[in-house]
């Protein structure tokens, strides 16, 4: 955005962190550091916001990367002991408490040269983590002598909130807890990165967690519902007042969805009208969309709720069919999911459904099924009688796949003599990781050092990556005479494809405007590394908590392709 100052940069920073969009907070610092590379304040805020997302090695990466930890100001030089922090957390069981008490010293030395009450509360709640009590108490103390119930600031009555816990003050915790919520407004970030903090300490003293119900931020929603056609029109105006009393009830501030008419419509006015976010989820392009799903009637409602939304993605193209329906589905309900991760509240759905499964694999019964075997809250509000099912999308020819495309830096140096010791001995060792996948591998392909793998599902694809990964790894490379520097790169994607005979390899094969995406995106993983588009990273979330997606950024593609959201891939600490 040319002509935007650096604290303009920051101050639209704090716009998405507000709302607990913690990607894009970093994607408008990285931007303001494309004009500004030298601005502090804009590389505390990238840093911070990759921490906040959970992306805790990557800020640790950029954190290092920038020279932050030089810093002396309060904030930036408490950055490295809030990574310290996560680091601790995130570690296996039995390694927390040391962890913790690293991350505790470290914010004990920040407290040291500020005096302040941030790293002072930091510290105490670490140093209680870490069993360390009489330390916990003292800086507990420090904390609440430097901060306290008066004022009108938000985060020094936390921090307040914060240390009378520590210290077991919990009377001093319900009489002021209403007015900290208060002071924090709509200010939901700011809620959501607190309550992650108060739990610790709630989860550490043996304290109900039930006591910070007044800080919890506004809930997340996947919303969807019956079509106009299904869905009588004289039952519209009381379905809409349900809906918007549902959303009162449930404390609503943010839902993901489509627009189609009907059902969906009335949910994303309703949203509007108490001026909660919506994020719109199409499964193809919206002329396409209005075409297939809106109709002329209700075109003029769909135009004002997509001008509207916060956000538009739009994640499918093609001729409609009830698979790319059901994909976009997908990826709203795991985008809803990651939006309640990141603000530490609730993911809901709320569905306009006469309980009847519809004909083909899309509708509103799928989501409900979906979201009731993830152990997720349902709220269904029952229509009455409906009409005749309305024409939906046809049978696909296509099917919901994971795609993995891979391959090996440094393969294109290696001598004539090596090889065909890397074919048999490298190759050989990823071969059988596959084989490993039994039937979760539905296509394996290779060129010199590249794979391509087609699998069942995301989760499934997760799994076989990061064991390729391993097995990269445990290879002795220098024992077989190859270079040691030789690192597998993978990148993984999950989208609709078709299923085709190839008449070149006389084989079937999986093809698509997806795999195309996917094959874009192994080129610029870093080696030994997984990148996973934010689909992925969307689906994912909603079907296996056994893995995290780190966010990376917003990335440009090989062959030009376009900037894709990129992540991370993990295993979740045990």
């Amino acid at each position: 955005m040319p002509g935007t100052t650096a604290l303009e940069y920051l101050a639209l920073c704090a716009v998405e962190e507000r709302s607990g969009d913690w990607l894009g907070a970093h994607d408008v610092a990285t931007r303001g550091l494309a004009e500004f590379p030298d601005d502090v304040g804009l590389q505390h805020r990238a840093v911070l916001a990759l921490a906040r997302s959970g992306a805790t090695t990557r800020a640790a990466e950029v954190y290092a990367a920038l020279g932050l930890g030089r810093h002396a100001g309060e904030d930036v030089a408490a950055l490295g002991a809030r990574i310290a922090k996560d680091v601790a957390l995130a570690a296996p069981r039995a390694e927390r408490p040391a962890r913790a008490r690293e991350a505790a010293e470290a914010y004990r030395a920040v407290f040291a040269r500020t005096r302040g009450y941030y790293p002072a509360v930091n510290a105490a709640t670490m140093f209680l983590l870490a069993g360390e009590l009489d330390a916990a108490r003292e800086l507990g103390r420090e904390a609440l002598d430097r901060s306290g119930p008066d004022g009108d600031d938000y985060w020094i009555l936390a921090t307040a909130l914060e240390a009378a816990l520590v210290l077991g003050d919990d009377a001093f915790f319900a009489a002021h807890v209403s007015k900290t919520r208060s002071l924090a407004g709509d200010d939901h970030g700011a809620l959501g990165t607190t309550l992650r903090q108060l739990e610790l300490v709630c989860a550490a003293r043996g304290v109900d967690p039930a006591v910070l119900a007044p800080l919890r931020p506004p809930s997340v929603i996947y919303y969807s519902g019956h079509r106009a056609g299904r869905l009588p029109a004289a039952a519209e105006p009381e379905v809409a007042a349900r809906i918007a009393a549902l959303l009162a009830e449930r404390g609503v501030g943010y839902g993901f969805g489509a627009l189609a008419s009907g059902a969906d419509i009335l949910f994303a006015e309703a949203l509007l009208a108490r001026g909660a976010e919506l994020h719109v989820v199409l499964p193809l392009q919206a002329a396409a969309f209005v075409a297939a799903s809106v109709g002329e009637a209700w075109q003029a409602r769909f135009q004002r709720c997509l001008d509207a939304a916060r956000s538009v993605r739009i994640v499918g193209d093609g001729e409609p069919d009830d698979v790319l329906f059901v994909y976009g589905a997908q990826v709203a309900m795991g985008l809803a999911v990651l939006r309640a991760r990141f603000l530490h509240t609730e993911a809901r759905l709320l569905a306009v459904w006469d309980g009847q499964t519809a004909a083909g694999g899309a509708g509103t019964a799928h989501g409900v099924a979906i979201w009731r075997a993830r152990g997720l809250p349902v709220d269904v509000i029952a229509p009455g009688p409906v009409e005749a099912e309305a024409a939906g999308p046809g049978p696909s020819p296509r099917s919901v796949r994971a795609l993995l495309f891979g391959d090996v830096k440094g393969y294109s140096k290696l001598v004539e003599a090596q090889v065909p010791v890397f074919v048999t001995e490298v190759m050989g060792q990823l071969g059988r990781v596959l084989d490993d996948q039994g039937d979760d591998v539905l296509l394996r392909a290779s060129w010199g050092d590249g794979i391509y793998v087609v699998m069942t599902g995301a989760p499934a694809a997760a799994r076989c990556a990061l064991a390729l990964q391993h097995a990269m790894r445990d290879l002795d490379l220098a024992r077989l005479s190859l270079p040691t520097h030789c690192a597998l790169r993978l990148a993984a994607h999950v989208g609709p494809v078709h299923h085709c005979w190839d008449g070149v390899s006389k084989s079937e094969v999986f093809c698509g405007t997806h795999v195309t995406q996917a094959a874009r995106i192994e080129p610029i993983t870093p080696e030994g590394e997984v990148y996973v588009t934010e689909a992925f990273a969307a689906v994912l979330a909603l079907e296996d908590a056994a893995f995290a997606c780190d966010y990376v950024g917003d990335v440009p593609t090989a062959k030009g392709y376009g900037s894709l959201r990129m992540h991370l891939l993990r295993r979740t600490a045990t």
